[in-house]
């Protein structure tokens, strides 16, 4: 009896060590397959996640072979490997929205529904069983259904854009522009960077009769899309019917009175900054913009030198002056409007005879926000000189501040970040703005500035744009920078990384040792990542330091684009070539932090391949999607590809500094050394002295 049960007991320690044995194997082997889909082989990463599957029947090796399967555009392969993994876990509940989408890819409306009707997902999560289960119902032409279902949807906070702009598009097949109207609204103002719901949005206000609002919604689309025929047409229809005039549709903010503003301090022990030249008002890529005239006002009493510095005039302050192009010849005119004629250059140079007071410059009617939605032409004020360029190549008039480089970070902080967020969130930016401005010196020295005041290089408002918090952040930051191997790092930073940030490589850019990935995640741990954890992760809210929503738009975090087929070709027959009908988005390569940097766009007449985080940004949907971070998924009516749904995450390239995260760490006790030290574990901290 005790030999039997010797036996048994061997028998039952053998069974468990070839469970354990098999579980490690098989663990082992996804990670192996995982390894082939960041190496960049996804097809070779379908064919082992397969075979794994079918020897198996593990249900992450199914998901894995599902998600690869529908990003290679072959929704009848996912339904097949879906549907095995539905008769092999039919009540798990990833495997059944999984089955669900393969099925809604491939128009297959009424199986989809009935696995979506099986699901009852916790909220938080339910938005997006709503959102497919009307898909479903559209394809199967029972809209009221839909309407219901996305009205469900709607009322959640993880994909408010999406539930209403679908709903919105239904109102609008019934002609419904008004109820249209109000849905593309909410979606275009959850997201600003939603364009295709405004373009919808201006199009039903012009049907309601709105012309006035349709005018100025449609201008902030011209901001981004110059070429774009439907938007231009809309414009040139729309200015008829309006009962108010272009100008005060779209004038900026104009200002009249200085500010007081106070001297910088500069601690004991430090060097005063250096000045630097910053080009006012420059278009995207940081050129100059074409200008004939430039008007200014002095809060002091100023003097006006040549590019020889031989004074030519002085004014008084609050006087309004202008230099002015004409005949290919730059002159500066005195409110009295007498000309004095010069050449290469003139700089403003106000004086203020108050102990502690700084003197302002205010030039009116700048370009800011060049290239996006919020583009405006406002007055602006700012510190220093005042230096105006005559670029007798380009025949136009160049702008330019010249201030101390901390001067300009006052300008700078508040401008690229919101000055509510935490301060040590802000000291971080600080530190990087000037480790920045220090790297880039010289980088327009073509046009005569050193930078410009656009994303190019970092966004400047000057005084305007300046806070008490955002000043204190630079004040307590003087001379401190990053560097390694003793230079200046390339301080780049993203407005959100959506979880994860991606290496420099992964963008297209330059190896660099200090920009490798870092996660903000605070639930889910990349060691062991694997494809179709991106689907979940992109689709639904998880904990994150850049989940921080506080004075910022969760938009950046999570964000839904819906770009039709129609509007997509026109994109890439623009900006690339005539390919035909758009049958396919292929995700070629994607790196283990979730970014897609090589994407294949399938069209009836042939194919264009997009490198690199930025242009598959620019050649994607109108304007740019808010970064490569993303999972698309057709969506097909009556068999016939209508649009693509990106779910995306983060806003910007996400390389090196996450400033949304940067906000969470800082809300979370962490001083900004510890936040910089992990976004750039490998730079060094130096102070200025």
């Amino acid at each position: 009896m005790k030999k039997l049960f010797a036996l048994f007991l061997l028998g039952c320690i053998a069974t468990a060590a070839f469970s354990q044995t098999a579980e490690f194997t098989t663990a082992a082997k996804l990670q192996q397959a995982a390894e082939l889909y960041f190496s960049y082989q996804p097809q070779k990463a379908l064919e082992m996640y397969l075979q794994l599957s079918k020897e198996t029947k593990d249900r992450e090796s199914f998901l894995n072979a599902a998600f690869i399967a529908m990003e290679q555009n072959d929704p009848k392969l996912a339904v097949d490997i879906a549907n095995a993994a539905y008769r092999a876990h039919p009540q798990d509940p990833e495997i059944i929205q999984t089955a669900a989408e393969a099925h809604l890819a491939d128009g297959q409306y009424a199986s989809a529904e009935m696995l979506l009707s099986q699901l009852q997902e916790p909220p938080g999560r339910a938005e997006l069983l709503y959102i497919n289960l009307a898909r479903a119902q559209i394809g199967m032409n029972e809209k009221k259904l839909a309407k219901n279902n996305l009205r469900l949807a709607a009322r959640g906070k993880v994909h408010t854009a999406l539930s209403n702009y679908l709903l919105g598009l239904l109102y609008e097949e019934e002609n419904n522009y008004k109820k249209a109207a109000k849905h593309f609204k909410i979606a275009s103002e959850y997201d600003h960077q939603f364009i295709e719901a405004k373009m919808h949005y201006a199009a039903a206000l012009e049907k309601t009769h709105d012309y006035n609002e349709s005018y100025r919604q449609y201008r902030m689309i011209y901001a981004l899309e110059k070429h774009n025929d439907t938007v231009r047409n809309a414009l040139a229809r729309l200015v008829p019917k309006l009962t108010r005039s272009e100008k005060e549709l779209t004038a900026g903010k104009t200002k009249k009175d200085h500010t007081v503003v106070k001297m910088m301090l500069i601690p004991d022990g430090r060097k005063y900054p250096q000045e630097i030249k910053i080009g006012l008002g420059m278009r995207a890529d940081g050129k100059p913009s074409p200008r004939t005239s430039v008007r200014f006002t002095a809060s002091h009493d100023f003097a006006v030198t040549d590019d020889k510095e031989k004074e030519i005039t002085r004014g008084q302050a609050k006087e309004l002056w202008t230099v002015a192009l004409e005949n290919g010849k730059s002159y500066l005119i005195s409110p009295s409007g007498k000309k004095t004629l010069f050449g290469k250059s003139i700089t403003v140079t106000p004086v203020s005879h108050t102990a502690g007071e700084g003197h302002t410059i205010i030039v009116k009617q700048l370009m800011s926000g060049a290239g996006m939605t919020w583009a405006s032409v406002d007055d602006k004020e700012y510190r220093g000189k005042l230096q105006i360029v005559h670029n007798t190549r380009l025949n136009t008039l160049v702008p330019i501040n010249i201030v101390t480089v901390d001067e300009y970070l006052q300008g700078v902080i508040s401008s690229e970040m919101p000055v509510q967020f935490p301060i040590d969130a802000l000291r971080a930016q600080a530190v990087l703005a000037r480790t920045y401005a220090l790297k880039h010196i010289g980088k327009h020295k073509a046009y005569g500035y050193d930078l410009c005041d656009t994303q190019n290089c970092q966004v400047y408002g000057g005084v305007s744009a300046e806070s008490e918090r955002a000043n204190a952040a630079v004040e307590s930051t003087v001379g401190e920078t990053l560097s390694y191997n003793g230079k200046p790092i390339e301080s780049v930073f993203s407005a959100n990384c959506g979880g994860i940030t991606q290496s420099s490589k992964e963008a297209g850019w330059s190896e660099t040792p200090y920009l490798h990935p870092v996660s903000d995640y605070k639930d889910f741990n990349f060691e062991n990542i694997q494809p179709y954890h991106f689907k979940n992760l992109l689709q639904y809210y998880h904990d994150a330091y850049s989940r921080y929503d506080k004075n910022v738009s969760m938009a950046a975090f999570r964000w839904v684009r819906v770009v039709e087929e129609k509007e997509l070709r026109e994109v890439i027959k623009r900006q690339k070539k005539d390919i035909g009908e758009i049958k396919a988005l292929i995700p070629q390569r994607r790196g283990k932090s979730g970014y897609v940097s090589r994407l294949l766009v399938k069209g009836t007449k042939g194919s264009v391949t997009l490198n690199k985080e930025n242009v598959i940004r620019n050649n994607l949907s109108l304007g740019m999607l808010r970064s490569s971070y993303f999972i698309v998924e057709p969506n097909y009516e009556n068999r016939k590809l209508k649009y693509f749904v990106f779910y995306g995450g983060g806003w910007g390239h996400g390389v090196g500094f996450d400033q949304t995260g940067a906000a969470g760490r800082a809300d979370a006790g962490q001083d900004y050394k510890t936040i910089l030290n992990h976004y750039f574990p490998k730079a060094e901290f130096t102070e200025g002295n």
